[in-house]
């Protein structure tokens, strides 16, 4: 019987150290948020490391206080008796770099300066996520992954563990993901960042918590949120309705569609910093794993561990003829890869909302990964 890992805290961790960035640029101190689930073996062999996606954190499982109207976001997966079960496996999340949910990012305080960074903050490439995450695995002594898993930015942290760390990392589970951004996505993005660079509030990045760009972030996450449905699951979700509470003939009266994307976005100001939204936004940009390697083949050749792939039919933001760019380069390379194209309604969020139909491949792979088949 499959449960909760119950009431859970959020850890902090500061490294004195300055981390070399991809850019050339140099970051320190680093401070991580983290959370962790489960216990580790009497080996240490049997970690694994769950990646968020963009605007996600490391509360992914059980609830901070009994009064929470909502678990972490991979509740559904993480806990006893569970995909990720923790009476089995020590499950790690950690806050990326460049977020705003505890580990160092644009909100946090220079120690050069004693002010925050905002758009002083160092352009950051989902690889420096990675190396930070290091930090933080070295620190809690785990000598090695049992597998490196995520979806969509998630997936592009696990493939890299994967290439970076091929001594450390004995399988990867990279979902819903890409192996280079492409124009479309980097198109969007650019939509994002122009709403809230037009909102007057953003005041290039130095505005005060208390007054942000809230209009303009708030139409940046609604583009973004575009891209993470599909025409199937939009004609499910609201179809042609239009707001009970307007007139058909109100010029302001809104389709049940347009309400949503509003509610979204106004949530999400709540909930996100504009400049850390705009900071991951460029890491995503700028993601190719080909990144410094001599194209894709040679990346993909520091990739020593199984992985196990996935993508769905209906994803328009990382489509699957991306993922399938990548596990045709491993099949060429001889490497061991599974891969699975997932039937799905849901676009890009499908492995948030339909996780049952792709897990028991997942549940399959772990155990094969984790008796060493």
């Amino acid at each position: 019987m499959s449960g909760s890992v119950g009431i859970v805290k959020t850890e902090y961790v500061t490294f004195d150290t300055e981390l070399q960035l991809e850019s050339g640029r140099l970051l320190g101190p680093i401070t991580l948020a983290y959370e962790s689930y489960g216990e580790l073996n009497a080996e240490r062999s049997n970690a694994i490391l769950v990646c968020h996606a963009w605007t996600g954190d490391a509360h992914a499982a059980g609830r901070h206080t009994p009064q929470d109207r909502k678990p972490g976001w991979w509740d559904d997966m993480i806990g006893p008796g569970k995909v990720l079960d923790t009476e089995r496996f020590f499950v790690l999340v950690s806050n990326v770099i460049g977020s705003c949910h505890g580990s160092t990012g644009p909100t946090s305080v220079n120690p050069r300066t004693g002010k925050p960074y905002n758009l002083t903050f160092p352009v950051l490439m989902v690889r420096d996520m990675v190396r930070a995450q290091k930090l933080l695995v070295d620190h809690l002594k785990i000598p090695s992954l049992l597998t490196v898993i995520g979806g969509s930015m998630g997936a592009m942290q696990s493939l890299e563990w994967g290439i970076l760390y091929p001594e450390m990392v004995r399988s990867i589970v990279p979902i819903a993901g890409t192996g280079r951004t492409s124009p479309m996505a980097i198109a969007l993005n650019s939509l994002a960042r122009q709403a809230i660079f037009n909102d007057p509030m953003w005041k290039k990045g130095n505005y005060k918590p208390e007054h942000p760009p809230a209009d303009g972030l708030a139409l940046a996450r609604a583009v973004g949120h575009i891209s993470f449905l599909s025409d199937a699951s939009m004609h499910l979700k609201f179809g042609r309705r239009f707001s009970v509470r307007d007139g058909l003939f109100d010029f302001f009266g809104q389709f049940e569609v347009e309400r949503y994307l509003v509610y979204n976005g106004q949530n999400f100001v709540d909930r996100f910093d504009t400049n850390s939204f705009l900071y991951l936004a460029k890491a995503l940009d700028l993601y190719d794993v080909a990144w410094n390697f001599d194209g894709l083949d040679d990346a993909l050749s520091r990739l020593a561990c199984p992985s196990l792939w996935f993508a769905f039919t209906s994803d328009w933001l990382y489509p699957p003829t991306q993922t399938e760019e990548v596990v045709r380069a491993l099949e060429r390379l001889g490497k061991p890869f599974a891969y699975h194209l997932i039937d799905s309604d849901y676009g890009h969020d499908s492995f948030l909302v339909e996780p049952e139909k792709f897990t028991p491949f997942v549940v399959a792979f772990l155990d094969r990964i984790s008796k060493g088949i």
